[in-house]
C-alpha cells in the first residue's frame, strides 16, 4: 500500500501506450456490461437505482475517447480475459473518474461537470429501471457500500471486481484524481470482503426490470397542466355560460380531493385482523381467515411504512410482482396476515382479497426495503396453506394457515426417503433448503414443503414467488395431491424440471404419467409423462411432454408448449414424439399419445402409421417428423412441439 506523501503520478508521457478509437471501441463492446456494473457500483447509493442505472450506462457510453488517439497510463496486471488491453484499461480509467466526479458535490462558483448532472441520453419515459433485487447478503452489502466515500467505494469495488492488488488499486485511483489514496483503501477495509457478490444480478445494471412511475401523479400532473391551458383560453366563455359548466369528468370529486377508501388504505389503525379461531367456524378455508401473528402487529409506524409504501413505492423500493398481478395500491384497509421480526428484517405480509403483498426492510433502517406482489384470488385450502415470509442464503421459511398440524421438509428426487420436520413458532416454518435459485443442469435435489392438516397431507414447491406451487398427479380433472407413495414415485424423475416453471404465477403443476412404452431393442419399457403448470391469473399455462427410459435417474423434455388446452382438465389429451438411439445403435422415431388415441401418423423425414396410441418407426439420426394423431371421437389432434 503506498504511504500517504507520495507525489501526484505525472501525465503520461509521449511514449506511453497509445490507445485508437477502434481499439478502445473494440475493448467498449466487447466489456461493457463488465464496465457498466463498475460505474453502477460506484456512482452514489443517494441517486436512487432508476438515476444510477441511467447514468452508469451514459457514463460507459461516454467514455470512448473522441479523438483519433488516445494516451493511457502504465497500466497494473488486470483479471482474465482483460490482462494487457490498454483499451479496456483506458475505458476503466474514464468510467471510474466519471463516476466519481458524479458523487461530488455541486459548487456555488463553479460550473457543474457534466457527470454530475442528470444524463440526456438513455432516457426512458414512463418507466423506473433497476436491477433484480438479490438476497440479504447482497442487501447488506449495498448497505454497507451506501455507508463508503466514493473513492472507498471504488477500492472495494477494484479489489473485487477487477481482482487488482492494493498498489494497483492505488494506482488506478490516483491517475483517476483520488487525493488521499491510502485513506480510501483505509475506509474499503471497514466492509466485509464479500467481493464474489460483486457479480451477482443485484448488481447488474444491464439485467434489469421495468416498473411505472407513479401513475396516479403523472395523471394527475398533466390533468392539472391540461386544466390549468384550458381554463387560460375559455375562462371568459365560462364566465358568460349560465349553470355550473362541464368537467371532463362529470360527477367525479377532483383527484385532490380526499377518498374514505384510499385515506383506511392507509390507516394502520383500519386493518383488518382476524381472531386466532375464526378458520373454524367460517365457510371459507383461504387467506381470508388467516389471523394476524408476528411479535409487531401492534407497531403503528412499521404497519404505517408497509401501507404507504404499497400505496406509492418510492425511487428506491425493490418491487416485484409475478405475471399478471397488478402492483398499484389497495383498493381499501387490507388484512394483516403477518408483522415481525425475522432473519434481520422486519417484514409484513398484507392481503387485499386479490394479491398478497409482502414489505421488508432492513432492521437498522429503511435503505433498501422491498415490496412483493402475488396474485392469489380463488384459492382453496389446499393452495392457501402457506406464504413465503423469508428468503436468506438460499433457504425459505414460511408462514402456515392456521389449520396446518404439522410441516417437514421433503426431497422430492428420493421417495423413500422420508420427510424431515419442521419446528414452527407462531406459525412460521424453521429455514428449510429452497430449490428456486437451482439450476436444472446440477439439479441434485429438489425440495419441497410436505403440510398436514385435517383432511390429509399435500406438497408444495418453492418457485421464487411468494405462494408456493401445489404438485398434484393424475389425469386432468380427477387430479390428485401429491402425497402419497406411488405420487412421489411419478414425481421423482421429472422434479427437476421445476425449474423451467420459475416465476411465472405458477398456481399448480400436475404430473401425469399417460403412456407405457415397450422400446423397440427389447431392454424395458418407457415412461411418457405430462407436466401441465396452471397459474394464477389464467393464462401462461406451460406443457411439458417427457420421456423417460429404464434405469434414468431423470427424464428428458422432448417437447413443451405454453398457452395450450393439452394436458389439462379442457383437453385431457396429448401425443408426443422422440428421436431415440437403441442401444444396438439403431435410430427409431417413438411416439405416445393418451388411451383413447385411435392412430397416430408421422410425415416428414419419417414416414408410418399405427394403430393404437403408440407409434415406433425406425429413423435417422437428425430427422424431423410431424405427429398427427386421431381419437376416438374421431377429433384429430396434433404432435406437442
Amino acid at each position: 500500500m503506498q504511504s500517504q506523501d507520495v507525489a501526484p503520478r505525472p501525465a503520461p508521457a509521449s511514449d506511453d501506450p497509445v490507445v485508437d478509437v477502434e481499439r478502445a471501441e473494440a475493448a467498449l463492446v466487447e466489456h461493457y456490461p463488465r464496465l457498466v456494473r463498475l460505474a453502477y457500483l460506484v456512482l452514489p447509493p443517494s441517486l436512487g437505482r432508476n438515476r444510477r442505472v441511467v447514468t452508469a450506462h451514459s457514463l460507459t457510453q461516454r467514455a470512448l475517447p473522441r479523438g483519433r488517439a488516445a494516451a493511457t497510463p502504465v497500466i497494473p496486471a488486470q483479471s482474465t480475459g482483460r490482462e494487457g488491453d490498454p483499451g479496456y484499461a483506458l475505458l476503466r480509467l474514464r468510467v471510474l473518474r466519471t463516476a466519481l466526479e458524479a458523487g461530488r458535490p455541486l459548487k456555488r462558483l463553479a460550473w457543474p461537470k457534466r457527470s454530475q448532472l442528470p444524463p440526456l441520453l438513455p432516457q426512458v419515459w414512463g418507466l423506473r429501471l433497476f436491477p433484480r433485487s438479490g438476497g440479504a447478503d447482497e442487501l447488506a452489502l449495498d448497505q454497507g457500500l451506501s455507508a463508503l466515500s466514493g473513492p472507498a467505494r471504488a477500492a472495494y469495488v477494484l479489489r473485487g471486481l477487477e481482482k487488482l492488488t492494493d498498489d494497483d488499486v492505488a494506482e488506478v485511483l490516483t491517475a483517476a484524481g483520488v487525493d488521499d489514496v491510502d485513506e480510501a483503501l483505509e475506509e474499503a477495509d471497514t466492509v466485509e470482503a464479500q467481493y464474489a457478490l460483486l457479480d451477482s444480478a443485484e448488481f447488474d445494471p444491464c439485467s434489469l426490470h421495468a416498473r411505472p412511475t407513479d401513475l396516479m401523479r403523472r395523471r394527475q400532473h398533466t390533468k392539472a397542466a391540461l386544466a390549468a391551458a384550458a381554463a387560460l383560453l375559455v375562462s371568459g366563455a365560462l364566465l358568460g355560460l349560465p349553470g355550473e359548466g362541464w368537467s371532463p369528468d362529470g360527477p367525479a370529486a377532483p383527484p385532490y380531493a380526499q377518498n374514505p377508501a384510499a385515506e383506511a388504505a392507509l390507516d394502520p389503525a383500519q386493518l383488518t385482523k382476524v381472531p386466532a379461531l375464526a378458520w373454524q367456524s367460517s365457510a371459507r378455508t383461504d387467506f381470508s381467515v388467516w389471523p394476524a401473528r408476528g411479535d409487531l402487529t401492534d407497531d403503528s409506524a412499521l404497519l404505517r411504512r408497509a401501507l404507504a409504501v404499497w400505496a406509492r413505492p418510492g425511487e428506491k423500493v425493490q418491487v416485484s410482482a409475478t405475471p399478471g398481478t397488478p402492483a398499484g395500491g389497495p383498493p381499501g384497509a387490507p388484512q394483516l396476515l403477518y408483522a415481525g421480526s425475522i432473519d434481520n428484517a422486519r417484514v409484513v405480509i398484507l392481503y387485499d382479497g386479490l394479491r398478497i403483498a409482502r414489505y421488508a426492510e432492513p432492521q437498522d433502517g429503511t435503505a433498501g426495503a422491498a415490496l412483493d406482489f402475488s396474485r392469489v384470488d380463488g384459492a382453496t385450502r389446499a393452495e392457501a396453506g402457506a406464504v413465503v415470509v423469508s428468503r436468506v442464503d438460499g433457504n425459505v421459511r414460511y408462514l402456515l394457515a392456521p389449520w396446518v398440524k404439522s410441516a417437514a421438509e421433503r426431497d422430492l428426487l428420493k421417495p423413500r426417503t422420508g420427510p424431515m420436520n419442521l419446528t414452527v413458532t407462531d406459525g412460521v416454518t424453521a429455514p428449510m433448503a429452497s430449490p428456486a435459485a437451482q439450476q436444472t443442469g446440477t439439479c441434485t435435489s429438489w425440495n419441497a414443503l410436505q403440510l398436514s392438516d385435517s383432511t390429509g397431507t399435500r406438497l408444495v414447491t418453492d418457485l421464487a414467488e411468494l405462494v408456493p406451487a401445489r404438485l398434484t398427479t393424475g389425469r386432468p380433472g380427477s387430479v390428485k395431491d401429491a402425497a402419497g407413495p406411488e405420487a412421489l414415485r411419478t414425481w421423482a424423475p421429472y422434479s427437476c424440471w421445476l425449474g423451467a416453471m420459475r416465476s411465472a404465477g405458477v398456481r399448480t403443476v400436475n404430473a401425469w404419467a399417460y403412456a407405457q412404452q415397450a422400446l423397440p431393442d427389447g431392454t424395458g419399457s418407457a415412461e411418457w409423462v405430462c407436466t401441465r403448470a396452471e397459474t394464477w391469473r389464467g393464462g401462461g399455462e406451460r406443457v411439458l411432454a417427457q420421456f423417460r427410459t429404464p434405469g434414468a435417474t431423470h427424464a428428458a423434455v422432448v417437447a413443451k408448449a405454453q398457452n395450450v388446452a393439452a394436458c389439462g382438465a379442457r383437453d385431457p389429451h396429448v401425443l408426443a414424439g422422440v428421436l431415440w438411439k437403441a442401444q444396438t445403435g439403431g435410430w427409431y422415431l417413438l411416439a405416445a399419445g393418451t388411451r383413447d388415441t385411435e392412430s397416430i401418423r408421422a410425415t416428414g423425414g419419417v414416414q408410418g402409421t399405427s394403430e393404437g396410441s403408440l407409434l415406433a418407426e425406425r429413423a435417422k439420426q437428425g430427422a424431423q417428423a410431424e405427429l398427427k394423431g386421431t381419437l376416438e371421437s374421431g377429433r384429430s389432434i396434433n404432435g406437442l412441439q
